[in-house]
């Protein structure tokens, strides 16, 4: 028993040693793919709601909508972990990883109840960024007010 001395960083530089490297570039062909599918379902979208005669800005706010709701539903039915756990950062960048950085915590601690569980942790990941945006388009608010243009 000659690794009981060990701190925990010498024990995780030891283990680091034999673990196998990650595959760099088939991580970034995969996220390449999910991410550029994600975006290309989306264009899709929005080019198929066009073509239905609606104005290029509701097609695009209307595609961003659905998105968001198949980027939830997909993660309540468990399929979008499957997509995270294959694309890696190409499924957490475009809008419906957004949807699911939200309905995951929440589905989460659904058994803490509604207030204390789905309602206050639901944002756990998400809260960040929705608060510096808040806050970002506030200043810039008030900045065009203040200069007015």
């Amino acid at each position: 028993m000659k690794n009981v001395d060990k701190t925990p960083d010498e024990y995780n530089q030891m283990i680091n040693q034999f673990r196998p490297g990650k595959p760099k570039i088939v991580n970034f062909l995969q996220a390449y793919l999910v991410g550029g599918l994600i975006c290309g379902f989306g264009q899709a979208l929005i080019e198929i709601l066009q073509l239905l005669g609606m104005p290029a800005d509701e097609a695009s706010s209307l595609a961003t909508i659905i998105l968001i709701f198949l980027g939830a539903l997909l993660t309540g039915l468990g399929i979008y972990d499957e997509i995270g756990q294959f694309g890696g950062a190409g499924s957490a960048v475009p809008i419906t990883g957004f949807a699911n950085a939200i309905v995951s915590p929440a589905m989460e601690f659904k058994s803490e109840g509604w207030i204390l569980g789905t309602g206050a942790k639901m944002y756990i990941v998400a809260g960040p960024v929705l608060t510096y945006g808040m806050v970002t388009a506030f200043l810039i608010g008030l900045i065009k007010t203040i200069f007015k243009f």
